[in-house]
C-alpha cells in the first residue's frame, strides 16, 4: 500500500473519508480485496496465494535475498 494518484488503468473507491485505488489488473487476480484500519495500520486481505520461500528471511539488511 501507497500513497499515488489515479491512472487511467485503476479504480478508486471513496469509503469512509478515504479514497482507495487500485489497480484493475491487480484487482482481477486479487478479488476479493478487505482493507481494514487496526489501529496501528492497515490489514489487506486478498485472495492472492504467495508461494512460500525455501530461504529464511529476517529481513532487510540480512545476507539473505528476499527485500
Amino acid at each position: 500500500m501507497a500513497m499515488d494518484e489515479p491512472k487511467e488503468s485503476d479504480t478508486t473507491y471513496d469509503i469512509d473519508g478515504f479514497q482507495y485505488i487500485i489497480d484493475n489488473d491487480l484487482q482481477k487476480q486479487a478479488a476479493p480485496v478487505k482493507v481494514d484500519f487496526t489501529g496501528t495500520g492497515f490489514k489487506i486481505e486478498s485472495a492472492m496465494k504467495f508461494e512460500k520461500s525455501s530461504t529464511s528471511c529476517s529481513g532487510c539488511g540480512t545476507t539473505s535475498e528476499c527485500c
